[in-house]
């Protein structure tokens, strides 16, 4: 899901080079189509909109095209700077890094509890570990996401419903997300580096996945810093 774009598009091109059978899924059907056209064997795609209440249905119809799924990758998600808290910016991301996270998420949970377990993958972002001034309904619907994420995980333990759940978590990433000609953005990554070790934790069914190492470093030292300091450093 968002295969269109980013890092969605770098990972649905090296699971094709690696043999995978792909359901593709995005707003934009002439970049899906362009990616099908690269893979015409290994991929099927449909049109879908997170936004829409028909998004679940669509995506079964994805899934009988594939025959089956035993993967679902939730790449699809936006953010803004909005130091000046527009409420139609928040609003935006609200509706598609949570509501939309969830229709889908959800959509996916069920389909697995039906058919014998499976495995759910989601992009997250470091920003759910603290509270981003610059960004703040970013930080705080990916914090959602993470939080969302673990109460599946321990909901399907309890319910032995075989689904496992990897959250990838990368810093900044060199995508359409962050404008990089009005902002500055430390430790910058490319997608397709970023790609290959999302693949890779996807692979080894890693439960949380910080990109990269550097990030890992950063983000245990932040949640150390008290909330009367963090509010006080300018990002």
């Amino acid at each position: 899901m968002g295969a269109t774009s980013g890092m969605g598009w770098e990972v649905a091109r090296i699971l094709a080079e690696k043999g995978w059978k792909l359901g593709i899924a995005a707003r934009r059907e002439e970049k899906l189509q362009a990616l099908q056209a690269l893979y015409p064997q290994s991929i099927e795609c449909q049109v879908i909109d997170i936004e829409q209440e028909n998004a679940p249905d669509l995506l079964l119809s994805l899934i009988e095209k594939t025959g089956g799924i035993d993967l679902y990758f939730h790449g699809s998600g936006v953010g803004w700077h909005n130091e000046e808290l527009d409420p139609s910016v928040e609003l935006k991301t609200c509706a598609v890094n949570t509501v939309g996270f969830t229709r889908m998420v959800t959509a996916a949970w069920n389909y697995f509890k039906e058919n014998g377990g499976g495995h759910i993958a989601v992009i997250s972002s470091i920003a759910g570990t603290k509270g981003l001034g610059p960004a703040p309904s970013y930080s705080a619907t990916k914090s959602f996401d993470n939080t969302y994420i673990q109460a599946l995980a321990q909901l399907s333990r309890k319910s032995k419903s075989g689904i496992r759940f990897t959250d990838i978590r990368p810093g900044f990433v060199d995508t359409p997300l962050l404008d990089t000609t009005k902002y500055h953005y430390p430790m910058l990554m490319k997608p397709d580096k970023v790609a290959r070790k999302i693949v890779r934790a996807i692979e080894r069914k890693k439960r949380v996945a910080i990109i990269d190492w550097r990030y890992r470093i950063l983000v245990f030292f932040w949640r150390l810093i008290p909330n009367f300091i963090w509010e006080r450093i300018k990002l």
